[in-house]
């Protein structure tokens, strides 16, 4: 049997006051009950990454800055990934979108789903993100995880602040669909990359 794909679960905020890091732990630990991946955390804040200024993608020009080089080689090792991804404005973070231009060749042909929150259960942000993703030749997943209206106002902390243990029926089956979907894209196209 071959090593389980890596996929790596990026923060896509940067705020202090942020609530992805409450649907990540809950993800991670969704994870951790499976041996058929491995599931690491990237956070955004951990990158100070500038704003892109490189004279191109990497697909057509070397990256000069060195803190991209350091987000590059950081994202480069993963089979997929899972974007924890907050709607601002009806679309994804700058941090994040700025993040996702900063590199290009680490994305390609490589899948992605989201873990989106929101009012609307961040899914606007989340079909932004997938038009983002196709552009950057990432294979995106039909499945993903929402949590908005009642059940955000459940769990996040201008509300009524419980664990996500307490939205836990509502969110598990997209969340295990999700990992499905991601373990088998990841795994045929590490292979197809592999021998391209």
């Amino acid at each position: 049997m071959s090593t389980p794909p890596r996929l790596a679960l990026i923060i896509g905020s940067t705020r202090p006051q942020r609530f992805a890091d409450k649907p990540a732990d809950w993800l991670i630990e969704q994870a951790a009950t499976r041996d058929d991946f491995t599931l690491d955390r990237i956070d955004l804040r951990d990158f100070d990454l500038p704003f892109f200024a490189e004279a191109s993608s990497n697909l057509h020009a070397p990256t000069v800055d060195p803190k991209a080089l350091a987000w590059q080689e950081a994202i480069r090792p993963y089979d997929g990934y899972i974007f924890v991804v907050a709607e601002y404005n009806h679309s994804i973070t700058g941090a994040l979108k700025n993040a996702l231009d900063q590199a290009y060749v680490e994305w390609v042909r490589k899948p992605f789903s989201a873990f989106g929150y929101g009012s609307t259960g961040g899914a606007r942000a989340v079909e932004h993100l997938r038009g983002i993703g196709v552009e950057l030749q990432m294979v995106p997943s039909k499945f993903g995880v929402h949590i908005g209206g009642s059940d955000l106002f459940k769990v996040h902390p201008f509300g009524g602040n419980a664990p996500i243990s307490e939205i836990e029926a509502a969110i598990k089956p997209s969340a295990d669909a999700m990992f499905d979907d991601l373990v088998w894209w990841s795994s045929i196209l590490r292979e197809a990359r592999a021998t391209a």
